[in-house]
């Protein structure tokens, strides 16, 4: 199983929070992932976003076809991300589109430190992999990028 965890863009500040909108550079910064993104991903992706409007804009730069998922919303446990994503038994790969500090606990979790907070950056994915060898399970981190970086 492939899981991507993708920040949302860079987004307006203010509350109510749900409403929040990307900014004009968030905008490109989504594009550039999801250019990036459709390049890489394999065909079968199950995509799940937040319910936040940011996710569902960041989301909306690469596809139509996907998941909005409320137990993935701001301020989810990293526990109802990877329900939500079934790992680490789904089939083929699954595209999160999420927040902090959640999608930086799953990525600390999963590459096996305690549910703290690493950071990862406004647009940028995690991509990560869980695969078996012998009789060992094993998380591992295929890439990471920003979309600074592209």
């Amino acid at each position: 199983m492939h899981l991507i965890l993708w920040r949302h863009a860079e987004a307006f500040d203010g509350t109510p929070d749900l409403p929040r909108k990307l900014t004009p550079k968030g905008h490109k910064q989504a594009e550039s992932m999801a250019e990036w993104l459709s390049k890489h991903l394999p065909r079968d992706t199950r995509v799940i976003a937040s319910p936040a409007v940011r996710a569902q804009e960041t989301v909306r730069a690469l596809t139509k076809d996907f998941e909005t998922i409320p137990s993935i919303a701001p301020g989810a446990q990293p526990e109802s991300v990877l329900a939500a994503a079934e790992w680490p038994d789904a089939k083929g790969a699954v595209l999160v589109v999420g927040h902090q500090p959640t999608l930086g606990q799953v990525a600390a979790l999963l590459m096996g430190e305690s549910p703290t907070p690493w950071t990862i950056r406004k647009g940028a994915i995690w991509w990560l992999s869980h695969r078996v060898r012998g009789e060992d399970t094993q998380v591992v981190l295929r890439a990471v990028m920003g979309p600074d970086l592209l």
